[in-house]
């Protein structure tokens, strides 16, 4: 297959996974479990299904121990990162948390250079500067009681930034599907320790009913495998510029599918969407410049 042909089927997929991941916000909403049960359900099923593999344990016989380290890491990260966003929607709505998601490539703006070794842009300091009347808009756009929820949700945008960057550090150095299994696994394990200690056993492991875990497998199968494989397959292929664009559609979907679905609009005022619109204008300009800066 062609270079061009593969970032062709890159894009696409990337697209796919952005799709799939809008959904992930309203499932939460309709999950009716606690955060922290459901994201150590999320990560446990994944895990289970990935566990039948033999390419699973193939790809860990060939990693060294430093990668599953690093790895295991990136996990725990993730599931924090699901922990405050699935409380952010807890504790406010799925639009609130999804808009706070989208300051996620402005923290990488300033997270990956730290990583990298690399200087830090001045047009990627300005861009985080614009979107602070965005996130003032924001909170005061909505009720004073989801204003936890979007200091939980801002939280959650950091901690995505992070394992995101991290991910696209180590991503070629190790099969996609041993990548997951880790990173689920050991997130898994990681959460429930951390939440049995803080929450106690009966709010870590509660036992689902029919409906959550139906939603339950719907979130882990279609919004969390298939796309965190597929994602980390394109990473291999695309651009940076190409991703980050097609991630920033990400709060896009969701507030729209929030909208249409869950009615969350009767919660929130103009002025919430006016928040969200300048941050998203900020969050669209950014690859642009990226993009300008390797053509100029």
């Amino acid at each position: 297959m062609p270079h061009s042909a593969l970032e062709r089927k890159a894009f696409w997929q990337i697209h796919f996974c952005v799709l799939l991941w809008g959904f992930t916000a309203i499932l939460g909403k309709l999950i009716t479990l606690p955060a922290q049960a459901l994201v150590v359900w999320r990560m446990l099923l994944v895990s289970l299904l990935l566990a039948v593999l033999p390419r699973v344990w193939r790809g860990l016989r060939t990693l060294s121990p430093r990668l599953i380290a690093i790895y295991a890491g990136i996990g725990t990260i993730v599931a924090l990162h699901w922990l405050t966003f699935y409380g952010a929607i807890k504790l406010s709505n799925a639009s609130v948390a999804v808009s706070c998601l989208a300051l996620g490539s402005i923290f990488a703006a300033i997270i990956e250079p730290m990583i990298t070794g690399k200087r830090h842009a001045r047009s990627e300091i300005l861009l985080g500067l614009m979107v602070i009347p965005g996130v003032y808009l924001l909170i005061g756009g909505v009720p004073l009681s989801m204003h936890l929820g979007i200091a939980v949700g801002i939280l959650s945008s950091l901690l995505t930034a992070l394992f995101a960057t991290l991910n696209k550090r180590y991503v070629h150095e190790a099969d996609p599907e041993s990548v997951t299994f880790i990173e689920m696994s050991v997130g898994a394990v990681a959460l429930a320790v951390a939440s049995t200690l803080y929450f106690g056993v009966d709010a870590t492991f509660i036992r689902p009913g029919l409906y959550d875990f139906s939603l339950l497998l719907v979130l882990a199968v279609l919004c969390t495998l298939l796309p965190f494989i597929l994602s980390l397959h394109a990473l291999r292929h695309i651009s940076a510029f190409s991703t980050q664009l097609a991630l920033n559609l990400e709060p896009v979907y969701a507030i729209v599918i929030a909208a249409l679905w869950l009615k969350e609009y009767q919660e929130l005022t103009p002025q919430f969407y006016l928040g969200v619109a300048i941050i998203l204008s900020a969050v669209f300009v950014q690859p642009l410049l990226l993009g300008r800066k390797k053509t100029g």
